[in-house]
């Protein structure tokens, strides 16, 4: 019976349109019924938390009731795969994307995308990270072909739409506006001390730390990013990924430099 009933216990526990489990008994088929359907409801209910925590932003967007049918939806067709629930939500962004009713927030997905970012950079494991000294102790012929190892809670988003400036306003940090008059942004994502930070990138920022965590030299990361973007900046772009605490170590032709 284990192998009949356990995927039909689990299917059934999401879906309220299916019947119940064959084999779940209790005194009366009613009973059965009733226990089973509250037990559902309070697995859902759990979930639909669980993804709430996550996308706080999202939730504000839509409202609370839009929230909560919405990821009602999203429970049902990706149940969890595993006990633990932190990385629970990653498939929400491509949820978003194909969710009919969200079709008018074209950028819900995004901003979805930097949220799970978020959150996974919180989780990321604790590395200490370099300073800017580490840098300018390395002689000024090798720095080209250096490359850096990145902190865990790295990531870059990239967007169309200006989901930096999204976050922000639905957060309280900085006063409404009409997105309307933004423009895309790229997100980078560190975590510096135990607070994640979510920073706007310039031009060509994207690209050049894309180009770094990929394992690209300096000096080829910065040729992809004047690819990019022409007025590209390298030394802001270098001060901006050390701020945001995110080299752990950096390697040259193999040898580690520090």
């Amino acid at each position: 019976m284990t192998t009949t009933f356990q995927p039909a216990f689990a299917a059934a526990l999401l879906d309220p349109d299916r019947p119940l489990p064959p084999g779940l008994a209790r005194r009366s088929d009613a009973g059965a019924g009733t226990a089973f359907a509250v037990y559902r409801n309070n697995v859902a209910v759990g979930l639909i938390e669980a993804v709430r925590a996550s996308f706080p932003v999202v939730e504000r967007i839509v409202g609370q009731e839009f929230f909560a049918a919405m990821a009602r939806v999203f429970v049902v067709r990706h149940p969890p795969l595993s006990p633990v629930l932190i990385g629970y939500g990653d498939g929400f962004p491509a949820f978003l994307a194909d969710f009919p009713p969200a079709a008018d927030m074209p950028y819900l997905p995004d901003v979805a995308r930097l949220e799970r970012a978020h959150t996974r950079a919180y989780h990321a494991a604790d590395i200490t990270p370099l300073g800017l000294k580490a840098l300018q102790a390395v002689e000024p012929e090798r720095l080209a072909g250096l490359r850096l190892r990145l902190h865990p809670a790295f990531a870059v988003i990239r967007s169309a739409h200006p989901i930096v400036s999204i976050r922000a306003m639905n957060l309280d940090l900085v006063p409404l506006a009409p997105i309307d008059r933004l423009g895309p942004e790229d997100a980078l994502i560190g975590r510096p001390g135990l607070d994640v930070e979510v920073r706007a990138l310039p031009p060509g920022a994207a690209a050049f730390l894309l180009a770094l965590a990929a394992g690209e030299t300096l000096g080829r990361a910065a040729e992809v990013a004047l690819g990019e973007a022409p007025g590209f900046d390298l030394p802001p772009a270098i001060a901006t990924l050390f701020a945001a605490g995110l080299p752990t170590g950096l390697v040259q032709d193999e040898d580690s430099v520090t």
